[in-house]
């Protein structure tokens, strides 16, 4: 018996699984699911841009800034202050809410103590090795605005 293969069909159940398959890996590559974890490098101890470099003592990587003209950010911070961008403040994802950080910028030695009351930089920079967000303030008083990013080391004060 001759059969006739539809073509048409089989062409549209492809066209759906191409389409579902697409949507799954963009969401895997835009969500913050990762099959390898950040596991910091104990033994280079030299700041590495865009590396996350830790020990007990200390975190190591780039510092941004961010304000309240930055894009996406809410009228309070993750532990339910009013953000404030001329508050010395920074978000990190590595301390409790209220640990005090002493902030350095490597290139110049400049130093400001900053109080942890948001969560941040966002995942996908985290993973980047952005280590902290500060506030305007609290980047304007170790860097030039401009710069944007800077390499910084993070000890922890209390």
């Amino acid at each position: 018996m001759n059969r006739l293969i539809n073509y048409g069909y089989l062409t549209e159940i492809l066209a759906k699984i191409m389409v579902v398959t697409c949507f799954a890996l963009s969401f895997m590559v835009c969500s913050d699911i990762s099959s390898d974890p950040i596991v910091p490098d104990i033994i280079n101890v030299q700041p590495i841009p865009n590396t996350l470099v830790s020990s007990v003592e200390t975190i190591c990587g780039i510092a941004s800034w961010y304000s309240k003209e930055s894009p996406g950010i809410n009228e309070h911070t993750a532990n339910g202050e009013e953000f404030d961008h001329y508050k010395i403040a920074c978000a990190s994802w590595d301390f409790p809410f209220g640990s005090l950080l002493e902030v350095t910028n490597i290139e110049n030695g400049k130093k400001v103590i900053v109080r942890v009351n948001d969560r941040g930089p966002a995942k996908r920079l985290y993973k980047a090795g952005r280590v902290i967000d500060l506030t305007k303030a609290a980047f304007r008083a170790i860097a030039n605005i401009d710069k944007g990013l800077i390499r910084v080391k993070i000890r922890i004060v209390k």
